[in-house]
Protein backbone atom coordinates (compact mmCIF):
# COMPACT_ATOMS: atom_id res chain seq x y z
CA UNK A 1 0.00 0.00 0.00
CA UNK A 2 3.03 2.68 0.92
CA UNK A 3 4.74 1.93 -2.39
CA UNK A 4 1.48 2.62 -4.61
CA UNK A 5 0.51 5.89 -2.28
CA UNK A 6 4.12 6.92 -2.72
CA UNK A 7 3.32 6.43 -6.66
CA UNK A 8 0.61 8.39 -6.79
CA UNK A 9 1.74 11.03 -5.05
CA UNK A 10 5.20 11.03 -7.21
CA UNK A 11 2.81 10.83 -10.39
CA UNK A 12 1.23 14.05 -8.82
CA UNK A 13 3.93 15.95 -8.04
CA UNK A 14 5.58 15.04 -11.48
CA UNK A 15 2.52 16.22 -13.55
CA UNK A 16 3.07 19.71 -11.24
CA UNK A 17 6.43 19.92 -12.76
CA UNK A 18 5.20 19.51 -16.00
CA UNK A 19 2.61 22.28 -15.70
CA UNK A 20 5.18 24.69 -14.49
CA UNK A 21 8.37 23.67 -16.39
CA UNK A 22 9.43 27.17 -17.51
CA UNK A 23 8.62 28.78 -14.21
CA UNK A 24 10.92 29.17 -10.71
CA UNK A 25 9.21 26.36 -8.48
CA UNK A 26 9.38 25.68 -5.05
CA UNK A 27 7.83 22.54 -3.70
CA UNK A 28 7.33 22.28 0.44
CA UNK A 29 7.13 18.65 1.89
CA UNK A 30 4.26 19.20 3.88
CA UNK A 31 3.34 16.86 6.57
CA UNK A 32 -0.05 16.08 6.93
CA UNK A 33 -3.25 17.71 4.64
CA UNK A 34 -4.85 20.24 5.68
CA UNK A 35 -8.23 20.12 7.06
CA UNK A 36 -9.62 22.59 5.01
CA UNK A 37 -8.64 26.23 3.14
CA UNK A 38 -11.06 28.69 6.03
CA UNK A 39 -8.21 29.23 9.15
CA UNK A 40 -11.42 30.58 10.78
CA UNK A 41 -12.63 27.03 11.11
CA UNK A 42 -9.13 25.16 12.48
CA UNK A 43 -6.62 24.93 14.80
CA UNK A 44 -4.28 22.73 12.67
CA UNK A 45 -0.69 24.48 11.87
CA UNK A 46 -0.82 21.85 8.68
CA UNK A 47 -3.92 23.97 8.11
CA UNK A 48 -2.75 27.47 8.52
CA UNK A 49 0.74 26.80 6.54
CA UNK A 50 -1.61 25.84 3.41
CA UNK A 51 -4.20 28.47 3.54
CA UNK A 52 -4.10 31.67 5.89
CA UNK A 53 -0.23 31.59 5.22
CA UNK A 54 -0.76 31.47 1.44
CA UNK A 55 -3.75 32.56 0.24
CA UNK A 56 -4.43 35.45 2.96
CA UNK A 57 -3.48 38.61 4.79
CA UNK A 58 -4.56 39.80 8.57
CA UNK A 59 -4.70 43.40 9.96
CA UNK A 60 -1.57 42.95 11.71
CA UNK A 61 1.01 40.84 10.72
CA UNK A 62 4.29 39.06 12.73
CA UNK A 63 7.62 39.99 11.49
CA UNK A 64 9.60 37.03 9.44
CA UNK A 65 10.87 34.67 12.26
CA UNK A 66 9.52 37.11 15.03
CA UNK A 67 6.88 37.87 17.27
CA UNK A 68 7.11 41.55 16.96
CA UNK A 69 3.52 42.78 15.00
CA UNK A 70 3.80 45.02 11.94
CA UNK A 71 1.50 46.43 9.65
CA UNK A 72 -0.35 44.04 7.27
CA UNK A 73 -3.61 44.91 5.37
CA UNK A 74 -3.97 47.68 8.25
CA UNK A 75 -1.39 50.57 7.41
CA UNK A 76 -1.89 52.13 10.70
CA UNK A 77 -3.88 52.15 13.78
CA UNK A 78 -5.07 54.15 17.01
CA UNK A 79 -6.35 52.46 20.65
CA UNK A 80 -8.58 54.50 23.13
CA UNK A 81 -7.22 55.37 26.29
CA UNK A 82 -9.73 52.98 27.91
CA UNK A 83 -8.46 50.41 26.03
CA UNK A 84 -11.95 49.11 24.15
CA UNK A 85 -11.57 50.85 21.00
CA UNK A 86 -9.38 50.11 18.17
CA UNK A 87 -9.19 51.83 14.58
CA UNK A 88 -7.64 50.54 11.69
CA UNK A 89 -6.50 52.76 8.90
CA UNK A 90 -6.48 49.95 5.77
CA UNK A 91 -4.15 50.54 3.24
CA UNK A 92 -5.68 52.03 -0.53
CA UNK A 93 -4.79 49.65 -3.80
CA UNK A 94 -4.92 46.38 -2.08
CA UNK A 95 -6.42 43.73 -4.85
CA UNK A 96 -7.56 39.95 -4.16
CA UNK A 97 -6.78 37.58 -6.45
CA UNK A 98 -8.11 36.54 -9.33
CA UNK A 99 -8.67 32.75 -10.00
CA UNK A 100 -10.35 30.79 -12.46
CA UNK A 101 -13.67 30.53 -10.15
CA UNK A 102 -13.91 34.08 -9.02
CA UNK A 103 -13.23 37.50 -10.53
CA UNK A 104 -13.10 40.60 -8.34
CA UNK A 105 -14.26 43.83 -9.34
CA UNK A 106 -13.19 45.83 -6.25
CA UNK A 107 -10.57 46.08 -4.32
CA UNK A 108 -10.01 45.30 -0.29
CA UNK A 109 -12.53 47.60 2.02
CA UNK A 110 -13.94 47.89 5.27
CA UNK A 111 -16.65 45.37 4.34
CA UNK A 112 -14.50 42.55 3.80
CA UNK A 113 -12.39 43.40 7.68
CA UNK A 114 -16.37 43.06 9.25
CA UNK A 115 -17.54 39.90 7.21
CA UNK A 116 -14.51 38.21 8.14
CA UNK A 117 -15.16 38.42 12.00
CA UNK A 118 -18.90 38.86 12.10
CA UNK A 119 -19.31 35.17 10.61
CA UNK A 120 -17.18 34.35 13.41
CA UNK A 121 -19.23 36.05 15.61
CA UNK A 122 -22.66 36.35 15.82
CA UNK A 123 -24.61 32.82 15.36
CA UNK A 124 -27.21 34.66 13.46
CA UNK A 125 -24.62 35.12 10.37
CA UNK A 126 -25.60 33.19 7.42
CA UNK A 127 -21.64 32.26 7.47
CA UNK A 128 -21.71 31.27 10.88
CA UNK A 129 -22.71 27.42 10.07
CA UNK A 130 -21.71 27.40 6.22
CA UNK A 131 -20.01 24.25 6.85
CA UNK A 132 -21.42 21.62 9.30
CA UNK A 133 -19.86 21.12 12.49
CA UNK A 134 -18.32 24.79 12.56
CA UNK A 135 -17.68 25.96 15.92
CA UNK A 136 -15.14 28.62 15.06
CA UNK A 137 -13.02 26.93 18.10
CA UNK A 138 -10.37 29.70 17.95
CA UNK A 139 -12.64 32.85 18.08
CA UNK A 140 -14.88 30.97 21.15
CA UNK A 141 -12.07 29.79 22.64
CA UNK A 142 -10.36 33.30 23.20
CA UNK A 143 -14.14 34.56 24.14
CA UNK A 144 -14.20 36.68 21.10
CA UNK A 145 -18.18 36.52 20.54
CA UNK A 146 -18.04 38.22 24.13
CA UNK A 147 -15.20 40.54 24.16
CA UNK A 148 -15.96 41.91 21.00
CA UNK A 149 -18.92 44.50 21.02
CA UNK A 150 -19.31 45.70 17.42
CA UNK A 151 -16.93 46.04 14.48
CA UNK A 152 -17.78 49.37 12.82
CA UNK A 153 -17.51 50.66 9.36
CA UNK A 154 -16.08 54.28 10.01
CA UNK A 155 -15.36 54.47 5.97
CA UNK A 156 -14.56 52.19 3.42
CA UNK A 157 -10.67 52.35 4.20
CA UNK A 158 -11.23 52.57 8.17
CA UNK A 159 -12.73 49.99 10.72
CA UNK A 160 -12.95 50.30 14.37
CA UNK A 161 -13.36 47.17 16.63
CA UNK A 162 -15.37 47.96 19.74
CA UNK A 163 -14.89 46.17 22.85
CA UNK A 164 -16.59 45.01 25.75
CA UNK A 165 -13.32 44.73 28.00
CA UNK A 166 -10.08 45.94 27.74
CA UNK A 167 -8.11 42.94 26.55
CA UNK A 168 -4.29 43.80 26.60
CA UNK A 169 -3.59 40.77 23.93
CA UNK A 170 -5.73 41.89 21.92
CA UNK A 171 -3.48 43.66 18.87
CA UNK A 172 -1.68 40.37 18.85
CA UNK A 173 -4.72 38.54 18.51
CA UNK A 174 -5.69 39.70 14.93
CA UNK A 175 -2.04 38.80 13.58
CA UNK A 176 -2.91 34.94 14.29
CA UNK A 177 -4.09 33.26 11.43
CA UNK A 178 -8.20 33.16 12.30
CA UNK A 179 -8.00 36.77 11.94
CA UNK A 180 -7.28 36.23 8.05
CA UNK A 181 -9.02 38.52 5.92
CA UNK A 182 -11.86 37.14 3.54
CA UNK A 183 -13.25 38.47 0.42
CA UNK A 184 -16.92 39.97 1.02
CA UNK A 185 -17.44 40.17 -2.92
CA UNK A 186 -16.51 36.56 -3.13
CA UNK A 187 -18.35 35.06 -0.19
CA UNK A 188 -21.71 37.27 -1.46
CA UNK A 189 -21.23 35.43 -4.89
CA UNK A 190 -21.09 31.58 -3.19
CA UNK A 191 -24.30 32.28 -1.01
CA UNK A 192 -25.71 33.61 -4.36
CA UNK A 193 -24.73 31.11 -6.22
CA UNK A 194 -25.70 28.11 -3.39
CA UNK A 195 -21.95 26.80 -3.27
CA UNK A 196 -21.05 28.43 0.17
CA UNK A 197 -19.23 25.29 0.62
CA UNK A 198 -16.42 26.74 -1.34
CA UNK A 199 -14.84 29.14 0.53
CA UNK A 200 -13.33 26.28 2.66
CA UNK A 201 -12.12 24.44 -0.37
CA UNK A 202 -11.06 26.73 -3.13
CA UNK A 203 -9.62 30.53 -1.07
CA UNK A 204 -9.22 33.30 -2.77
CA UNK A 205 -7.66 36.33 -0.30
CA UNK A 206 -5.02 39.00 -0.73
CA UNK A 207 -2.27 37.16 -0.12
CA UNK A 208 0.93 36.09 -1.66
CA UNK A 209 0.05 33.26 -3.33
CA UNK A 210 -3.03 32.66 -5.44
CA UNK A 211 -4.58 28.75 -4.95
CA UNK A 212 -4.76 26.80 -8.56
CA UNK A 213 -6.12 23.28 -7.37
CA UNK A 214 -5.95 20.43 -4.32
CA UNK A 215 -5.19 16.68 -5.35
CA UNK A 216 -6.84 15.27 -2.09
CA UNK A 217 -3.96 14.03 0.47
CA UNK A 218 -1.28 14.57 -2.20
CA UNK A 219 -0.52 17.98 -3.42
CA UNK A 220 -1.11 21.80 -3.15
CA UNK A 221 -0.66 24.07 -5.91
CA UNK A 222 -0.62 27.87 -5.90
CA UNK A 223 0.71 30.71 -8.25
CA UNK A 224 2.38 34.04 -7.46
CA UNK A 225 -0.22 36.48 -6.89
CA UNK A 226 0.88 38.95 -9.56
CA UNK A 227 -0.88 42.12 -7.69
CA UNK A 228 0.20 41.64 -4.62
CA UNK A 229 0.26 44.84 -2.41
CA UNK A 230 3.60 44.24 -0.57
CA UNK A 231 5.17 43.17 -4.42
CA UNK A 232 5.29 39.93 -6.35
CA UNK A 233 7.09 37.24 -5.16
CA UNK A 234 10.56 35.92 -6.09
CA UNK A 235 8.88 32.18 -6.64
CA UNK A 236 6.43 31.34 -9.49
CA UNK A 237 4.78 28.67 -8.23
CA UNK A 238 4.47 26.96 -5.05
CA UNK A 239 3.83 23.39 -4.04
CA UNK A 240 3.12 21.52 -1.58
CA UNK A 241 4.11 17.84 -1.69
CA UNK A 242 2.18 15.90 1.48
CA UNK A 243 4.54 13.63 2.86
CA UNK A 244 3.08 12.20 5.70
CA UNK A 245 6.37 10.23 6.59
CA UNK A 246 9.23 11.80 8.09
CA UNK A 247 11.57 9.25 7.06
CA UNK A 248 10.53 9.53 3.67
CA UNK A 249 10.09 13.47 3.40
CA UNK A 250 13.70 13.37 4.51
CA UNK A 251 14.48 10.97 1.41
CA UNK A 252 12.48 13.57 -1.06
CA UNK A 253 14.56 16.97 0.32
CA UNK A 254 17.89 14.57 -0.23
CA UNK A 255 17.03 13.54 -3.95
CA UNK A 256 16.24 17.22 -4.29
CA UNK A 257 12.29 16.22 -4.90
CA UNK A 258 11.34 19.53 -2.59
CA UNK A 259 13.32 22.26 -0.62
CA UNK A 260 12.30 22.15 2.53
CA UNK A 261 10.87 19.55 4.79
CA UNK A 262 9.42 20.44 8.51
CA UNK A 263 9.66 17.80 11.48
CA UNK A 264 12.38 14.92 10.45
CA UNK A 265 12.71 12.71 12.64
CA UNK A 266 15.13 13.10 15.80
CA UNK A 267 17.32 10.20 14.32
CA UNK A 268 17.48 11.60 10.88
CA UNK A 269 19.06 15.30 11.97
CA UNK A 270 22.60 14.31 12.36
CA UNK A 271 22.56 12.95 8.70
CA UNK A 272 20.77 16.10 7.11
CA UNK A 273 23.29 18.10 8.81
CA UNK A 274 26.21 15.66 7.13
CA UNK A 275 24.21 16.57 3.34
CA UNK A 276 26.36 19.28 1.51
CA UNK A 277 23.20 20.22 -0.05
CA UNK A 278 21.27 21.20 2.98
CA UNK A 279 21.07 23.83 5.27
CA UNK A 280 19.52 22.19 8.32
CA UNK A 281 18.36 25.53 10.73
CA UNK A 282 16.97 24.58 14.54
CA UNK A 283 15.67 26.80 16.94
CA UNK A 284 14.67 26.67 20.65
CA UNK A 285 10.56 25.95 19.85
CA UNK A 286 7.80 28.05 21.49
CA UNK A 287 5.62 25.13 22.17
CA UNK A 288 5.04 22.55 24.85
CA UNK A 289 3.12 18.85 24.27
CA UNK A 290 1.55 17.49 26.67
CA UNK A 291 -1.31 14.20 27.86
CA UNK A 292 -4.52 16.11 28.73
CA UNK A 293 -6.61 14.11 30.57
CA UNK A 294 -10.64 14.16 30.55
CA UNK A 295 -11.29 16.10 34.07
CA UNK A 296 -15.61 15.59 33.29
CA UNK A 297 -15.03 11.81 32.91
CA UNK A 298 -14.58 9.75 36.02
CA UNK A 299 -12.17 9.01 37.60
CA UNK A 300 -9.97 11.67 36.12
CA UNK A 301 -12.58 14.16 37.50
CA UNK A 302 -10.12 13.54 40.81
CA UNK A 303 -6.92 15.79 40.95
CA UNK A 304 -4.89 12.95 43.18
CA UNK A 305 -6.15 10.72 40.39
CA UNK A 306 -4.12 13.03 38.31
CA UNK A 307 -1.44 14.04 39.98
CA UNK A 308 -0.91 9.95 40.58
CA UNK A 309 -0.67 9.25 36.73
CA UNK A 310 1.57 12.31 36.85
CA UNK A 311 4.09 10.41 39.15
CA UNK A 312 3.83 7.12 37.32
CA UNK A 313 5.19 8.80 33.87
CA UNK A 314 8.90 8.94 33.26
CA UNK A 315 9.05 11.96 31.13
CA UNK A 316 13.10 12.19 30.67
CA UNK A 317 12.59 8.99 28.98
CA UNK A 318 10.28 10.02 26.23
CA UNK A 319 12.31 13.29 25.83
CA UNK A 320 15.14 10.91 25.02
CA UNK A 321 13.27 8.21 22.96
CA UNK A 322 11.91 10.61 20.97
CA UNK A 323 14.01 13.58 20.60
CA UNK A 324 17.22 12.15 21.19
CA UNK A 325 18.28 15.39 23.59
CA UNK A 326 16.52 17.98 21.11
CA UNK A 327 14.30 18.93 23.88
CA UNK A 328 13.51 19.09 27.32
CA UNK A 329 11.14 18.27 29.89
CA UNK A 330 8.32 20.06 30.46
CA UNK A 331 6.82 21.57 34.15
CA UNK A 332 4.73 24.18 33.29
CA UNK A 333 1.96 24.60 30.40
CA UNK A 334 4.38 27.86 28.95
CA UNK A 335 7.68 27.32 27.52
CA UNK A 336 10.81 28.38 29.51
CA UNK A 337 11.73 31.47 26.92
CA UNK A 338 8.17 32.80 27.72
CA UNK A 339 7.58 35.75 29.40
CA UNK A 340 6.46 34.81 32.89
CA UNK A 341 7.17 31.09 33.06
CA UNK A 342 7.51 30.47 36.68
CA UNK A 343 10.69 28.30 37.71
CA UNK A 344 10.12 27.97 40.66
CA UNK A 345 7.66 25.12 40.33
CA UNK A 346 8.59 21.83 41.18
CA UNK A 347 8.01 19.15 38.76
CA UNK A 348 6.22 16.14 39.31
CA UNK A 349 8.46 13.92 40.01
CA UNK A 350 8.98 9.91 38.92
CA UNK A 351 7.98 7.46 41.24
CA UNK A 352 5.89 4.52 40.12
CA UNK A 353 5.80 3.29 44.50
CA UNK A 354 4.32 6.74 45.31
CA UNK A 355 2.08 7.03 42.00
CA UNK A 356 0.37 3.17 42.84
CA UNK A 357 -0.06 4.49 46.53
CA UNK A 358 -1.59 7.15 45.58
CA UNK A 359 -3.76 6.02 42.75
CA UNK A 360 -4.88 2.76 45.52
CA UNK A 361 -6.37 5.86 47.96
CA UNK A 362 -7.62 7.58 45.74
CA UNK A 363 -9.76 4.82 44.96
CA UNK A 364 -8.49 4.15 41.36
CA UNK A 365 -6.52 1.10 41.74
CA UNK A 366 -6.96 -1.83 38.53
CA UNK A 367 -7.97 2.04 36.31
CA UNK A 368 -7.95 0.49 32.63
CA UNK A 369 -7.38 3.70 30.40
CA UNK A 370 -7.56 4.87 26.99
CA UNK A 371 -4.53 6.75 25.94
CA UNK A 372 -5.03 9.27 22.30
CA UNK A 373 -1.81 9.41 20.25
CA UNK A 374 -1.73 11.94 17.64
CA UNK A 375 -1.07 10.16 13.93
CA UNK A 376 1.38 12.97 12.29
CA UNK A 377 4.59 14.45 13.39
CA UNK A 378 4.34 18.27 14.86
CA UNK A 379 7.26 19.74 16.42
CA UNK A 380 6.75 19.75 20.11
CA UNK A 381 5.70 15.79 19.67
CA UNK A 382 7.53 14.02 17.10
CA UNK A 383 6.76 10.40 17.52
CA UNK A 384 3.41 10.31 19.52
CA UNK A 385 2.89 6.84 18.93
CA UNK A 386 6.34 6.20 20.65
CA UNK A 387 5.45 8.60 23.43
CA UNK A 388 2.59 6.43 24.12
CA UNK A 389 3.82 3.16 24.07
CA UNK A 390 6.54 4.15 27.16
CA UNK A 391 3.46 5.98 28.78
CA UNK A 392 1.43 2.67 28.37
CA UNK A 393 4.82 0.61 29.80
CA UNK A 394 5.20 3.35 32.72
CA UNK A 395 1.85 3.21 33.69
CA UNK A 396 1.11 -0.76 33.70
CA UNK A 397 3.70 -0.84 36.17
CA UNK A 398 1.36 0.69 38.91
CA UNK A 399 -1.51 -1.77 37.89
CA UNK A 400 -3.09 0.66 34.87
CA UNK A 401 -3.84 -0.68 32.38
CA UNK A 402 -3.61 1.33 28.94
CA UNK A 403 -4.96 1.09 25.32
CA UNK A 404 -3.75 3.29 23.26
CA UNK A 405 -5.65 4.45 19.92
CA UNK A 406 -5.32 6.91 16.69
CA UNK A 407 -7.58 8.60 14.41
CA UNK A 408 -6.94 10.23 11.06
CA UNK A 409 -5.67 13.77 11.77
CA UNK A 410 -8.30 15.88 10.87
CA UNK A 411 -10.70 13.19 13.10
CA UNK A 412 -8.01 12.91 16.20
CA UNK A 413 -8.74 16.78 16.48
CA UNK A 414 -12.38 17.11 16.18
CA UNK A 415 -13.20 14.20 18.23
CA UNK A 416 -10.92 14.81 21.22
CA UNK A 417 -12.46 18.21 21.85
CA UNK A 418 -15.54 16.10 22.85
CA UNK A 419 -16.11 16.91 25.99
CA UNK A 420 -17.10 13.23 26.64
CA UNK A 421 -14.11 11.66 25.33
CA UNK A 422 -12.66 9.09 27.37
CA UNK A 423 -9.09 8.73 29.12
CA UNK A 424 -6.47 10.85 27.88
CA UNK A 425 -5.28 12.62 24.74
CA UNK A 426 -1.74 13.40 23.52
CA UNK A 427 -1.33 16.77 21.95
CA UNK A 428 0.80 20.31 22.23
CA UNK A 429 0.48 23.79 21.17
CA UNK A 430 3.20 26.14 19.43
CA UNK A 431 2.89 29.74 20.65
CA UNK A 432 0.86 31.83 17.93
CA UNK A 433 1.74 34.97 18.93
CA UNK A 434 4.23 35.72 22.05
CA UNK A 435 1.79 35.61 24.40
CA UNK A 436 1.42 33.64 28.00
CA UNK A 437 -2.71 34.09 26.55
CA UNK A 438 -2.28 32.24 23.68
CA UNK A 439 -1.18 29.09 26.13
CA UNK A 440 -2.93 29.64 29.68
CA UNK A 441 -6.33 30.72 28.43
CA UNK A 442 -6.50 29.23 24.74
CA UNK A 443 -5.44 25.64 26.15
CA UNK A 444 -7.06 25.89 29.79
CA UNK A 445 -9.85 28.90 30.65
CA UNK A 446 -13.15 27.62 31.05
CA UNK A 447 -14.51 29.41 27.40
CA UNK A 448 -12.08 26.88 25.31
CA UNK A 449 -14.20 23.99 26.90
CA UNK A 450 -15.41 21.54 24.18
CA UNK A 451 -12.74 23.27 21.84
CA UNK A 452 -8.83 23.67 22.30
CA UNK A 453 -9.29 22.86 26.28
CA UNK A 454 -8.39 19.02 25.58
CA UNK A 455 -8.50 18.51 29.54
CA UNK A 456 -12.10 19.99 29.53
CA UNK A 457 -10.59 21.84 32.93
CA UNK A 458 -12.83 24.97 34.11
CA UNK A 459 -11.33 25.72 37.32
CA UNK A 460 -12.50 29.59 38.84
CA UNK A 461 -9.41 30.65 40.77
CA UNK A 462 -7.11 29.62 37.42
CA UNK A 463 -9.74 31.43 35.22
CA UNK A 464 -10.30 34.64 37.08
CA UNK A 465 -6.37 34.89 37.45
CA UNK A 466 -5.82 34.53 33.50
CA UNK A 467 -8.84 36.95 32.74
CA UNK A 468 -7.64 39.33 35.18
CA UNK A 469 -4.14 39.25 33.18
CA UNK A 470 -6.07 40.14 30.12
CA UNK A 471 -7.43 43.23 30.99
CA UNK A 472 -4.84 44.56 32.36
CA UNK A 473 -1.73 46.82 30.00
CA UNK A 474 1.16 46.74 33.55
CA UNK A 475 3.38 44.18 32.26
CA UNK A 476 4.45 43.59 35.93
CA UNK A 477 1.44 42.80 37.05
CA UNK A 478 0.41 40.12 34.12
CA UNK A 479 3.20 38.53 34.97
CA UNK A 480 2.59 38.23 38.36
CA UNK A 481 -0.71 36.50 37.60
CA UNK A 482 0.00 34.57 35.05
CA UNK A 483 2.87 33.03 37.67
CA UNK A 484 0.04 32.32 39.79
CA UNK A 485 -2.35 30.59 37.77
CA UNK A 486 0.58 28.13 36.89
CA UNK A 487 0.33 27.52 40.82
CA UNK A 488 -2.98 26.76 40.31
CA UNK A 489 -2.42 24.60 37.03
CA UNK A 490 0.22 22.41 38.62
CA UNK A 491 -1.58 21.43 41.81
CA UNK A 492 -4.87 20.28 40.11
CA UNK A 493 -2.45 18.73 37.59
CA UNK A 494 -5.57 18.58 34.27
CA UNK A 495 -2.26 17.60 32.39
CA UNK A 496 0.64 15.69 32.58
CA UNK A 497 3.14 18.13 30.77
CA UNK A 498 5.56 16.65 28.45
CA UNK A 499 8.43 18.30 26.60
CA UNK A 500 8.78 21.68 25.09
CA UNK A 501 11.09 20.68 21.84
CA UNK A 502 13.72 22.53 19.90
CA UNK A 503 12.47 22.26 16.31
CA UNK A 504 14.58 21.65 13.24
CA UNK A 505 14.04 22.34 9.37
CA UNK A 506 16.03 20.83 6.99
CA UNK A 507 16.25 23.53 3.91
CA UNK A 508 17.85 22.99 0.36
CA UNK A 509 21.09 25.36 -0.39
CA UNK A 510 19.10 26.63 -3.10
CA UNK A 511 16.91 27.98 -0.91
CA UNK A 512 17.14 31.78 0.60
CA UNK A 513 14.86 34.06 2.18
CA UNK A 514 13.60 30.87 4.23
CA UNK A 515 13.14 31.64 8.07
CA UNK A 516 12.24 29.26 10.90
CA UNK A 517 9.76 30.95 12.91
CA UNK A 518 8.93 30.92 16.66
CA UNK A 519 5.27 30.76 15.89
CA UNK A 520 5.67 27.44 14.45
CA UNK A 521 4.34 28.28 11.04
CA UNK A 522 5.69 27.58 7.60
CA UNK A 523 5.79 31.07 5.51
CA UNK A 524 7.25 31.35 1.93
CA UNK A 525 6.32 35.14 1.66
CA UNK A 526 10.12 36.55 0.83
CA UNK A 527 11.58 32.83 -0.24
CA UNK A 528 13.89 32.39 -3.48
CA UNK A 529 15.04 29.37 -4.89
CA UNK A 530 18.17 28.99 -7.05
CA UNK A 531 17.33 27.93 -10.62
Amino acid sequence: MRKLTTLLAATAIASVFAYSASAKTLVYCSEASPEGFDPGLYTGGQTFDASSRTAYNRLVEFKHGSTELEPGLAESWTVSDDGKEYTFKLRAGVKFQTTDFFTPTRELNADDVIFSFERQLKADNPWNKYVEGAAWEYSAGMGFPELIKSVEKVDDLTVKFVLNRPEAPFLADLGMDFASIMSKEYADKLQADGKMAQLNQMPLGTGPFTFVGYQTDAVIRYKAHPDYWHGKEKIDDLVFAITTDAAVRAQKLKAGECHIMPYPNAADVAELKKDPNLNVIEQPGLNVSYLAYNTLVAPFDKPEVRRALNKAINKQAIVDAVFQGAAQVAKNPIPPTMWSYNDKIEDDKYDPEAAKKELEAAGAAGLKMKLWAMPVSRPYMLNARRAAELMQADLAKIGVEVEIVSFEWAEYLKRSSDKARDGAVILGWTGDNGDPDNFLDTLLGCTAVGGNNRAQWCNKEFDDLVKKAKQTADLAERTKLYEEAQVVFKREAPWATIDHSVGFTPVSKKVSGYFMDPLGIHRFDGVDVAE
